[in-house]
């Protein structure tokens, strides 16, 4: 079982988690936090926000439910990339159109900001036609964020130039990010010439993300958003243990560093990013 690492020193000013899963809990990650202690811890480190994201339909109507309830918390809902062949598999065609009409009536509620995170991974599905069903999904999930003037939420995992095409060929929504950026310095400057977003990781800090630091440092201020995935992506010095928002110091710091940027300075254009990209909360 992964240890909880300790409470962090706190920001010089607020930031906002801009994607965390605070309903994952499984006993092979360790010692999880519930949602309400997550968020008090968090709010001690100068964390006061939080995007709740959902993966599947629960989760979707879980963090719904959750942003309803929470003056500090917003929702985006979705099914992952990797969930859509699993439902086709299990209940064909049919299941994955019931799922994308639930995800559809909860993207019309008030505290839900985004739809996502959506998009393509070719990490975990490798086979083609699991793959073309991705894309089919991604493709719907754009037009739900089009239709309900709702953020879109990018997973994209090894699959740059299809992510990139597809939200060409669809026309992509007024607000994008593109979740856990993974991309390098030319991905990084053209997400910024369209306007979307990209938020880093904890993966920013490991030893052999070099490209991304690289793709840090192109960006543009307006176009830098900050997350955790909690409880995946654990920043270092805490690698490797169960993840929270109140961990995003280490995150933020890291990210500043790598910028030559104040870190006060660096607090601020993220919580003003995350507001521009889902609004004030």
């Amino acid at each position: 079982m992964k240890e909880r690492p300790e409470e962090t020193t706190p920001l010089p000013a607020p930031v906002v988690d801009s994607h965390c899963h605070l309903d994952v809990t499984d006993r092979h990650l360790g010692d999880t936090l519930d949602p309400v202690q997550a968020l008090a811890l968090a709010r001690e480190a100068g964390i006061t926000r939080v995007v709740q994201v959902g993966c599947d339909v629960t989760s979707s109507q879980w963090a719904a439910d959750f942003a309803a309830e929470r003056d500090d918390v917003v929702a985006a809902v979705a099914l992952h990339p990797n969930e859509v062949p699993r439902l086709v598999e299990r209940g064909g065609q049919d299941a994955l159109d019931e799922a994308l009409g639930v995800i559809e009536t909860l993207a019309q509620r008030d505290d839900v900001r985004a739809v996502g995170e959506t998009g393509l991974d070719y990490y975990r599905t490798r086979e083609a036609a699991a793959q073309a069903v991705q894309h089919d999904s991604f493709r719907r999930h754009i037009d739900l964020a089009k239709r309900f003037d709702r953020t879109l939420v990018i997973h994209d995992r090894d699959a740059h130039d299809d992510i990139l095409r597809i939200l060409a060929e669809e026309g992509a929504p007024d607000r994008v990010v593109f979740h856990c950026f993974s991309g390098d310095a030319a991905m990084a400057r053209y997400c910024a010439d369209q306007g979307w977003w990209c938020s880093f990781a904890g993966v920013v800090t490991y030893k052999n993300a070099e490209d991304l630091r690289a793709a840090l440092r192109v960006l543009p201020r307006e176009s830098i958003l900050v997350e955790t995935d909690a409880p995946y992506l654990t920043p270092v010095p805490h690698r490797g243990k169960v993840n929270a928002s109140y961990l995003i110091p280490h995150t933020v710091r890291a990210m500043a560093e790598v910028r030559g940027a104040d870190v006060e300075q660096l607090c601020h254009d993220l919580w003003d990013n995350s507001h521009r990209a889902f609004g004030a909360f």
